[in-house]
Order: structure tokens, then C-alpha cells, then sequence
């Protein structure tokens, strides 16, 4: 025993030895690729931790101590009717505006406290897949037939995928349900209502936080984007309401807290990421000093933010060095390599499509734009269905935490499942 650790051990220093003697430190496209690294890591960090990642944190923390047990397995158990169950999950993407990472606090939130595996995989794929922004983007700049076929193979494929997942795992399915009906969940603290009341406009402030600018400077969608920042403070002062009357916490915490933000919003009056963030560290210093629910909340939100930071970060890293970030250049692989793989509507072309956009990292509305440049380079439009069925509802960082969540055989099969479908879509998108 003692031998085989020593020869552990060995393996690892010659394995390092070997890469650091070979690391090509030399090359050009090396160092590019590790800048790209980076870059996407700092990007990412800018953009999407503190607006996106936050308060999808809180919120899957809202579904693991608030909601009930017993009501999500009502909702999307095993006992509970499909067809409802199903049809709820796939068109949630429509009300989240979340890419592929952000979905995932929400995804375990639901996972952990007992939802079916087919219903859940149908939220975790629709989420950042039926962006409805997204699709009006895609509508409006790749053409409206294929924003009528995005949204039509998004909405088919959560549903497909979900019930697949569901089936192929039937009996751990069937043994995760006994166990939870084994331990009947306590009676709800508080009335749904109330529950639901606070679980939504956390939802709606992740939302209107993360609102994109759309393509025209008029009409609705370019009025919320307009007032973005003015709605979010609304659902804030509703946010406080529920923290008041509904959580119950003490006033002079909540007070301090509101008085906080006021003030750093007067300081910083053109930067409204500066009291979005002083909100959510006063939320995180009141809820931890008061005791029962809320230090749960803060606890379970806390759980779910160390399970899942480290591995997008080191997701998010790998992603840029080996396929370059969306606002830069290129990784270890070359954009032509890409652009010529992905003309015509071949299996080939379809397969790659599908597998390009499953590993590379697409903030929501990012796709749009490169699949544009992709298209001016010769890409097929099969190809480009894939790549968006694909590429925001997966992505390197997505499925390292996924497997963190349900093990590494189904995420396996979940990952194919998108793969397959994605390229069959295209293949049939392309022919017509």
C-alpha cells in the first residue's frame, strides 16, 4: 500500500515535470490563449458575478429554506402531473434572462429539494435556451425563420430531454421519490402566497439587473432598457416591504440598511452597480445576525456559492484558452479552424456546431453576434440551429457544476442528449 502511494506520488512530479519542460511558452498562439484565458475570467467577473451570479445565489437559497419540500415535489415530483410539470419547465426560460451559469443556483436549488430529474433538466435546459429577448434578437438579426426555429426546438427540446433524462434514470428516480416521501416535509411556515411574493421579486430584480440593450434605440423592449435601473430600485423597495412584513427582520437593520444604499447611490450617482452591491452585503450582514430563517437563507446561499464559484471560475478559464472570449480574439484553437468546419449542412458541420457551442461560454445575447460573423464567414443555417440550441444552454463551467450536482453518467448523458438533438435540428433545419 505504502508502494503504491510513493508510485502516486512519482506519477504526478514526472507529469508536472513533463508539462512544465514542454510548456510552450515561446509560441504566440500559447500565450494569446492563456491572455484569453484570463480576459474572459476578468470579463466574466465584471459582467456576470455581481449583477447575475448574487442574486441567483440568494434566490436558489429562497427555494432551498422557504419552499417547502413538499411543495416542490408537488409542482415537480414524481407524483406530480406531467404534462403541467413539464410545460412549466420548459417555458421558464421566457420570464429568466440567464445564461448557461446562472441558471445553475436555481437548477440545485429545485434538484435539492426534491424535484424530479426530467422536470429539473427541463428548467436547467430552458432557462438560458428561451430567453425571449434572446429570440427576438435572433428574429430580428439572423432572420425570422430561424427565431420561430430557435424557440420551437428550444421549447421541444427541454421537454424531450427532460422526459429522456427521466426515463433512462428511472429507478434512481423511483428510489429518490420513496426516500422523500419517507420524510414528509414540516407544515409551511408562512402562507404560499408571501413565500412566493419574496422568491419573485428577487427573481424579477435578477432580471431587470441583467436587462440588455436590444438592437433599436425605440419601442417597448428599448423603454425597459432605458429604465432598467429605475424598475430594479422599485422591486427593491417591494424587496424591503417583504424583509419588513413578510421575514419579519428588525427595523433598525432594514433601516440601516436602505439608508446605506440611499447614501452610496447619492455618492455614486452614475454608477448604480455601486448600491445594487451595498444592498446585497447589507443583505448578507442583516439576514447572518438574525436568527431561524433568514441565517438559514444566508447559510444555504452561502452553501451553494462555494459549491459552485470554483468550478465556473475554472471553467470559465479553460473555455477562453481553448475557444478565445466573445469580446476578444482567439483561443488555443483558430476562429478559421471553426468557421471552416461549420459550412454547408453536413453531419460534420452539424456535429461540430453542436459540440463548438456545448464547451464554449456564451453570456446571454452573446450568441446572436458571433453566429452573425459566423454566418458572413460561410456557415450554414443548419449549423447555426444547432449552435444556438447548443451553445447558451451549455458551456464548459455549466457542466462542471452540473456534475458537482447529479453525477458524472448523467451529466454525460444529458450533455449527448443536447449534442444529438442540436445536430439532428440542424440537419433537418438545413434541408428544409
Amino acid at each position: 500500500m505504502e508502494t503504491k502511494k510513493e508510485l502516486k506520488i512519482l506519477f504526478w512530479l514526472v507529469a508536472f515535470f513533463l508539462f512544465a519542460y514542454f510548456l510552450p511558452v515561446e509560441k504566440e498562439t500559447f500565450m494569446g490563449a492563456i491572455y484569453e484565458g484570463l480576459f474572459l475570467v476578468k470579463w466574466y467577473a465584471r459582467e456576470h458575478v455581481l449583477l447575475c451570479l448574487i442574486p441567483a445565489f440568494f434566490i436558489a437559497g429562497v427555494i432551498a429554506v422557504f419552499v417547502s419540500q413538499g411543495a416542490v415535489i408537488k409542482y415537480f415530483g414524481a407524483q406530480a402531473t406531467k404534462w403541467k410539470s413539464y410545460l412549466v419547465a420548459s417555458v421558464s426560460g421566457t420570464i429568466l434572462a440567464v445564461c448557461s451559469c446562472t441558471i445553475l443556483p436555481l437548477f440545485s436549488g429545485i434538484h435539492k429539494r426534491g424535484a424530479g430529474l426530467g422536470p429539473a433538466i427541463a428548467f436547467l435546459y430552458s432557462g438560458p435556451a428561451i430567453n425571449i429577448l434572446a429570440i427576438i434578437l435572433t428574429a430580428r438579426i439572423l432572420g425570422f425563420e430561424l427565431g420561430i426555429a430557435r424557440i420551437i426546438g428550444a421549447v421541444v427540446f427541454a421537454i424531450i430531454i427532460g422526459l429522456l433524462m427521466a426515463f433512462f434514470f428511472r429507478k434512481e428516480e423511483k428510489e429518490r421519490a420513496e426516500e422523500a416521501m419517507n420524510f414528509p416535509s414540516p407544515p409551511e411556515s408562512r402562507p404560499m402566497w408571501q413565500t412566493s411574493f419574496h422568491f419573485f421579486v428577487l427573481v424579477f430584480i435578477l432580471i431587470f439587473a441583467n436587462w440588455g440593450k436590444p438592437d433599436v434605440e425605440e419601442g417597448f423592449w428599448f423603454w425597459l432598457w432605458s429604465n432598467k435601473w429605475t424598475i430594479t430600485a422599485i422591486f427593491g423597495i417591494l424587496f424591503t416591504g417583504s424583509l419588513l412584513f413578510i421575514l419579519k427582520l428588525k427595523k433598525l437593520y432594514v433601516g440601516l440598511s436602505v439608508a446605506g444604499v440611499i447614501a452610496t447611490a447619492i455618492i455614486f450617482p452614475g454608477n448604480p452597480l455601486a448600491p445594487f452591491v451595498v444592498a446585497f452585503i447589507a443583505l448578507s450582514i442583516i439576514t447572518g445576525l438574525t436568527p431561524g430563517e433568514p441565517r438559514e437563507w444566508l447559510w444555504s446561499t452561502w452553501g451553494f456559492t462555494k459549491q459552485i464559484v470554483p468550478l465556473l471560475f475554472a471553467g470559465v478559464m479553460v473555455a477562453g484558452f481553448l475557444l478565445g472570449s466573445p469580446e476578444s480574439g482567439e483561443g488555443i484553437i483558430p476562429n478559421q479552424w471553426v468557421a471552416s468546419l461549420v459550412g454547408g449542412n453536413s453531419v460534420t458541420a452539424n456535429l461540430f456546431a453542436s459540440v463548438f457551442g456545448a464547451f464554449m461560454y456564451f453570456a446571454t445575447l452573446t450568441e446572436v453576434p458571433i453566429i452573425q460573423g459566423l454566418l458572413s464567414s460561410g456557415m450554414g443555417k443548419g449549423p447555426a440551429l444547432a449552435l444556438l440550441l447548443a451553445g447558451p444552454a451549455l458551456s464548459l463551467p455549466n457542466m462542471l457544476v452540473i456534475h458537482s450536482v447529479i453525477g458524472t453518467k448523467k451529466t454525460a448523458v444529458f450533455i449527448s442528449l443536447v449534442v444529438v438533438m442540436a445536430t439532428i435540428s440542424g440537419l433537418i433545419y438545413g434541408a428544409i
